[in-house]
Order: C-alpha cells, then sequence, then structure tokens
C-alpha cells in the first residue's frame, strides 16, 4: 500500500475534519438532527478508514484495543449512571428534571449525558468490531481465486 501516495494523502487532510464533524453533532444532537449514535458512527469511522488506508497495526497503535474494550464498558456506565443518578435523587430511572437547578437545565444535562454515553458506546463497539474482523488470518490466500 506504500505506493497509493494520493489515497493516503487524502486519509490524512479528511481523518481530522471527521473527527471535529463528529463533535459537532455529538454536542448539537439535543438542539438538532443527531445526536450520540451518528456521533459515534463518524468517530469509528475516522479510525477505520485511517486502519483501512494504512493499516490495522497503525490504527492499534493509534488507539489500542485496550482502550478499545475500557471505553465500551465506560460508554454504557454513563448511559446507565445517569439514570442511576436520577434515582439517588430520588426521580425514576433517567428522569433527568432533577439533574440541574431548573427541571430545563436538568433535561438538557441528562440528555447530553445520555448521548455522550451512547455515543462512546457506538464509536466503541464499532471500532472493536472493525479490530476483530480485519485481525483475522485470512482463509484463503490471493493466489487461490
Amino acid at each position: 500500500m506504500r505506493h497509493h501516495l494520493i489515497l493516503r494523502t487524502i486519509t490524512k487532510l479528511l481523518v481530522a475534519p471527521i473527527l471535529m464533524f463528529a463533535l459537532y453533532v455529538q454536542f448539537h444532537g439535543d438542539f438538532s438532527p443527531g445526536g450520540g449514535f451518528q456521533a459515534g458512527v463518524l468517530f469509528a469511522v475516522a479510525f477505520i478508514l485511517y486502519g483501512t488506508v494504512f493499516s490495522l497495526a497503525q490504527v492499534q497503535a493509534v488507539f489500542p484495543p485496550w482502550l478499545v474494550h475500557k471505553l465500551v464498558a465506560l460508554g454504557v456506565l454513563i448511559y446507565a449512571g445517569t439514570g442511576v443518578v436520577s434515582m439517588l435523587l430520588g426521580a425514576n430511572y433517567l428522569d433527568y428534571d432533577v439533574l440541574g437547578a431548573h427541571p430545563e437545565h436538568g433535561q438538557h444535562n441528562g440528555i447530553l449525558a445520555v448521548e455522550i454515553g451512547v455515543g462512546v458506546t457506538v464509536a466503541s463497539v464499532m471500532i472493536a468490531v472493525y479490530y476483530a474482523f480485519a485481525g483475522r488470518p485470512p482463509t484463503i490466500s490471493d493466489e487461490d481465486w
């Protein structure tokens, strides 16, 4: 893949804007279409693109598998923890009204926390699936085609 100079250069140019757009979608998801799931997919796409063009080893050097697996659990904990905090404050599970000084602020804080949890989980799971598939040894060689 060393001879694909244009593809490698364009990939390097695209990764940062994809990550920035993912952050935009993440933090504007409660005000406009988008949110955690879409942002997680976009975030994962940047790393999957990088790994597809460069190599699995290079993308795993940037985003190691042990960190991906920890982030899967962290995303679920953020989502579930938001509901537990609501319950500890005397409301129902995932009733966000109690998460701020005013119910409107609580709703915003709760939605933001849940969307961050969803985004982290989706991105981590997609990257973990990519690592699992890309890391498998080929069952048939290129010459056998």
